[in-house]
């Protein structure tokens, strides 16, 4: 195009419809891609969420089972006093002590874990001691209804060792569970805590003392 002042350039004139070009996302676009990543995340943390109250359930349930089995060992101890009783009239301080150590075990069942497992772990040697006094009277060994006191305690405290395999395994899962990224960030959030093992050993063990009848009779 041809001017007074010399030949001008064409300069295109941009129609009032024409969309405008840049380098910004559009505003629909970027909500969309906020709406996914925050439907991952809470998909995330409600599994996550979900597993940990699985598996926290799963420890409730495995304690349970060790409540049952230990209450039946509980039942099973007037009966083996009463036996021995009846027979080592003179071991008045060993049944005592077993006596009492069952009382202790029967009110620590409401009471934290950590104490709950020491008192069964003294019931369960007072029961051992008492086991052990057994055998220095063969009368008392001979009795069969003796004989079915003992079979049914060991049936229980092999049980007994079993629920409490099995309760320090889902422990052991539960506890990895919450402490390790990222769920330990949902446990931390909505209060997951770690929980106890089961870690003394409370069956009893018959401990030979077949030097406590003689002395009974001294």
């Amino acid at each position: 195009m041809l001017t007074p002042d010399g030949p001008r350039s064409a300069v295109p004139v941009r129609g009032h419809g024409a969309p405008e070009t840049s380098g910004s996302v559009p505003p629909v676009i970027a909500l969309v891609v906020v709406l996914v990543v925050v439907s991952f995340v809470g998909l995330g943390v409600l599994l996550t969420y979900n597993r940990l109250v699985s598996l926290r359930l799963a420890c409730e349930s495995s304690w349970g089972q060790i409540d049952v089995t230990l209450k039946q060992r509980h039942d099973l101890v007037p009966g083996l006093v009463q036996a021995v009783q009846g027979y080592a009239t003179h071991e008045r301080t060993t049944l005592e002590s077993v006596t009492e150590a069952r009382a202790a075990a029967v009110a620590a069942d409401a009471a934290p874990a950590a104490e709950r497992v020491s008192a069964e772990a003294t019931l369960g040697t007072q029961i051992g001691v008492l086991r052990g006094t057994a055998e220095a009277y063969p009368d008392l060994m001979a009795s069969a209804s003796f004989r079915a006191l003992q079979d049914q305690l060991v049936r229980v405290e092999d049980q007994l060792q079993i629920t409490r395999r099995v309760y320090n395994d889902t422990v052991e899962t539960y506890n990895t569970a919450v402490q390790r990224v990222p769920s330990n960030l949902v446990a931390s959030v909505f209060g997951f805590r770690r929980h106890e093992f089961f870690a003394a050993d409370i069956a009893s063990r018959a401990a030979p003392t077949a030097s406590f009848g003689a002395q009974g009779r001294a």
